[in-house]
């Protein structure tokens, strides 16, 4: 319980939140199955009472990992990697699309707070042709509190997402606390990680397509040098999911039910510490208290925002425009 002053008098209000990650595969590359399949998770979340819900990274509808398995991904104007990106773009979101409004609508009937990795096209206008790796986290009341494009795709991802910009480089207030989100490699760009130590976060969202060690590491890191707690939420997919188009590798042609992503999602307490272990192999809806007065606590030792900043020394700003679409 926490106590603050109001017309003189002490009053007490509860600091213990209920959060959620649904380690789910979406119907990879199929919006509308997959908004079908959020619907049931969101349901499924409010009844155990959650008031943040978290999904991984373009889990709307589905992250390519085929780019780092299919043999003819990267054939100079491949007729088949044509064609997966023709059903990958008719897969992505539009933010001022009907889809959107349906998932804004499903949020706010369940009445909680939703972080949502999607892959986001634009439809015309500036940046019209190009897919973005974004997240939102849309409010209880079914409002987009903020949406963010990945700065940087990394590696094989440039073949399909275009370059983000700072625009979503910010915490924002929830039922559940202050609440920021990093898209992957970004936790491993020290600058994206100030810009959002500066913005005060008690719940720091990790959007993962899944959280193998090295995630693990830069989850924990994260949580511990932000003094916050980190959602780390990864995502399933199977191989027989790829596009058919191209051409599996032949441990994948063996075994095609295998999956390629394989979750590892966990809660890591603002000291560092995992509240819960990462899960793999499984579809699940991962639950777990959080008391926001660790963030607190943790904050006497070491503030990167603040006693253990030395602004004096450095200079730091954030350009957050939006640079198109």
């Amino acid at each position: 319980m926490n106590a603050y002053w109001s017309n003189n008098q002490i009053k007490f209000m509860s600091r213990i939140v209920k959060v959620g990650i649904g380690q789910y595969s979406s119907v990879h590359m199929n919006l509308t199955a997959s908004i079908k399949k959020l619907e049931t998770i969101l349901s499924e979340a409010a009844d155990l009472g959650v008031k943040l819900l978290v999904v991984g990274e373009t889990w709307l509808s589905g992250y390519p990992s085929w780019l780092d398995y299919c043999t003819n991904v990267a054939r100079w104007d491949g007729k088949e990697m044509k064609e997966a990106y023709l059903q990958f773009y008719n897969s992505s979101v539009s933010v001022s699309g009907s889809d959107f409004q349906q998932v804004c609508e499903m949020v706010k009937s369940n009445r909680m707070t939703l972080c949502l990795g999607m892959n986001e096209k634009v439809g015309q206008g500036p940046g019209n042709g190009t897919v973005y790796n974004s997240y939102v986290i849309i409010g209880p009341d079914g409002v987009v509190l903020n949406h963010h494009r990945k700065l940087m795709p990394t590696y094989t991802e440039k073949m399909l997402y275009g370059l983000g910009d700072g625009h979503g480089l910010k915490a924002v207030a929830t039922e559940a606390g202050r609440v920021s989100a990093s898209i992957c490699w970004e936790h491993w760009m020290p600058l994206n990680r100030q810009a959002l130590h500066d913005q005060g976060e008690d719940i720091h969202i990790a959007l993962w397509p899944k959280v193998h060690e090295m995630h693990q590491v830069v989850s924990r890191q994260y949580a511990f040098e932000g003094r916050c707690f980190v959602l780390a939420a990864g995502q399933m997919l199977k191989a027989s999911a790829f596009p058919s188009m191209l051409e599996l590798p032949d441990d994948l042609k063996k075994n095609p039910d295998q999956w390629t992503l394989n979750g590892g999602s966990c809660v890591v307490a603002p000291n560092g510490r995992f509240l819960i272990e990462p899960t793999f192999d499984k579809e699940l809806l991962i639950t777990c208290e959080l008391d926001l007065d660790e963030v607190v606590k943790e904050q006497m030792t070491l503030d990167t925002s603040g006693h253990y900043q030395r602004r004096d020394v450095f200079t730091f700003s954030v350009n957050r425009d939006r640079i198109s679409g």
